[in-house]
C-alpha cells in the first residue's frame, strides 16, 4: 500500500507541477474527480488501520498488565508478540495519516487553481 500511495501521489504532483496550468477543463475535472475518489479510499484504509492499531495497543496493554500481575512465560511471549506487531502498525498508520493530510493539501492546490482559472 505504501508504494501504491507514493506512486499515486507522484502522478498527482506531476500533474500539479507540469499540466495543471495548461490542462483543459475536462482533463482538470477528470483528475480532480479521480483524486477525490482515491482520497476517500485512502481515508478508509487509514480508518481500518486505526482500528487495528488501537486493537493491538489494547492487547499490548492488557498483556503487559497481566504480565505485571501474574508473570509467566506464555504471557511474556504474548506481550512481546503484541509489541513486535504494534510497532509496524503504528509506523504504517503514521505514514497513512501523513499521506492523507498531504493529499488534502494537494487537493486544495488543485481546487485553488481551478478557481483562479474560472476568474
Amino acid at each position: 500500500m505504501k508504494k501504491y500511495i507514493q506512486a499515486y501521489m507522484a502522478i498527482v504532483n506531476k500533474f500539479i507541477d507540469e499540466e495543471m496550468e495548461t490542462a483543459d477543463p475536462e482533463r482538470f475535472a477528470e483528475v480532480l474527480q479521480e483524486f477525490e475518489i482515491k482520497i476517500a479510499y485512502f481515508q478508509h484504509e487509514r480508518f481500518i488501520h486505526l482500528i487495528v492499531t488501537v486493537l493491538f495497543a489494547l492487547l499490548e496493554m492488557g498483556s503487559l498488565y497481566v504480565c505485571l500481575i501474574a508473570p509467566s512465560l506464555p504471557i511474556l511471549v504474548f506481550c512481546g508478540m503484541f509489541l513486535i506487531l504494534l510497532v509496524p502498525y503504528v509506523m504504517h498508520y503514521y505514514f497513512l495519516e501523513n499521506s492523507v493530510q498531504e493529499m488534502y493539501k494537494m487537493r486544495d492546490k488543485i481546487k485553488a487553481s481551478k478557481t483562479r482559472k474560472k476568474s
